[in-house]
């Protein structure tokens, strides 16, 4: 595979497997990284800028400070990826948000006894999903169904018709596991989440 810059279609790389590549600070800016195979690389602190990584698969692929800017991520699989720090442009994050950005919303949670938790979203809430994989957060919820106690905090309990509430929220779309309350858009998804 060869990596171009697509504007002056100079070749910084020719490889045949980008798979688990250390690319550690590279600079790829507005390289042709289109359909490219870059599961399980580091591309940490790479730039990346403008690049093309549209239906390239990041599977796992560690982001951590990654500038993104103006790169064409469409199709592209950032599934498991670590985008901690990464710098990613405003309208990249508006492209892969799945939760909606305004009004009250119903999303469901596995609870630690396997109960699914419906929850309404409400519109004062802070919200994030969708940049790295389908689970989302918020920074409250309102219990509409299902009682019991979150997988990781065993102080934290869900009672239907109570609200709860994550004083710390971290609103970065690029990291799919950190403070808030977890949820799903659909009943099938938080079905099938394994912990």
């Amino acid at each position: 595979m060869e990596i171009k810059n697509r504007y002056t279609g100079a070749v910084i790389r020719t490889v045949e497997t980008l798979v688990k590549a250390d690319l550690y600070r590279a600079n790829l800016s507005k390289a042709d990284l289109s359909e490219a195979d870059l599961r399980e690389s580091n591309l940490s602190e790479a730039n990346l800028s403008g690049a093309d990584l549209y239906g390239a698969d990041l599977y796992g692929a560690n982001l951590r400070g990654v500038n993104l800017s103006g790169a064409d991520l469409r199709w592209a699989d950032l599934r498991g990826a670590n985008l901690y720090g990464a710098k990613i442009g405003p309208k990249t994050v508006n492209m892969f948000q799945i939760v909606p950005q305004v009004g009250s919303f119903r999303a469901f949670k596995k609870l630690r006894n396997g109960t699914i938790c419906e929850l309404e979203i409400p519109a004062t809430s802070r919200r994030v999903g969708g940049l790295v994989g389908r689970k989302c957060r918020a920074s409250e919820a309102k219990v509409i169904s299902g009682n019991g106690v979150s997988h990781f905090d065993p102080n934290f309990i869900y009672k239907k018709g109570g609200t709860v509430k994550v004083a710390d929220f971290d609103p970065d779309p690029g990291i799919e596991c950190s403070r808030g309350i977890h949820f799903f858009l659909t009943r099938s998804e938080a079905e099938a989440f394994v912990y």
